[in-house]
């Protein structure tokens, strides 16, 4: 098993990491738009969160074509709509299986959160 950290302000303060690549799999966190210019549209911070997400599948060895789930929570699902061709662009013509969630996230400053599995690349 390994650990993926990314320095997110969260992860020491709740005690978890961005990724861990364990049983074949790459697990991400849940992840936020990140730095310390947090974007106010839904759309800069989805693709704020794509970015580290990114991030931490390359680390891991891994990338967007490796993603069997992803799951969106966002506080309004009527903002989701705007992401999808961001997303769409995203995972091409890969898609992997998805879920969104309409519900609170960490700080009301967020309007989206994105969890992904991948799988791990041996």
């Amino acid at each position: 098993m390994r650990r993926i950290f990314s320095g997110g302000i969260y992860e020491a303060r709740i005690g978890y990491c961005r990724a861990v690549v364990a049983g074949g799999f790459v697990h991400v966190a849940g992840t936020t738009a990140q730095g310390t210019d947090i974007p106010d549209d839904v759309v800069g911070q989805c693709r704020s969160a794509l970015a580290a997400i990114e991030m931490a599948l390359f680390e891991a060895g891994s990338g967007f074509d490796d993603v069997v789930r992803v799951t969106y929570y966002l506080p309004k699902a009527s903002d989701f709509e705007a992401c999808w061709p961001l997303l769409s662009e995203t995972f091409g013509a890969n898609p992997p299986a998805a879920t969104m969630l309409e519900c609170g996230l960490i700080d009301p400053k967020y309007r989206i959160e994105i969890e992904v599995t991948a799988l791990a690349r041996a």
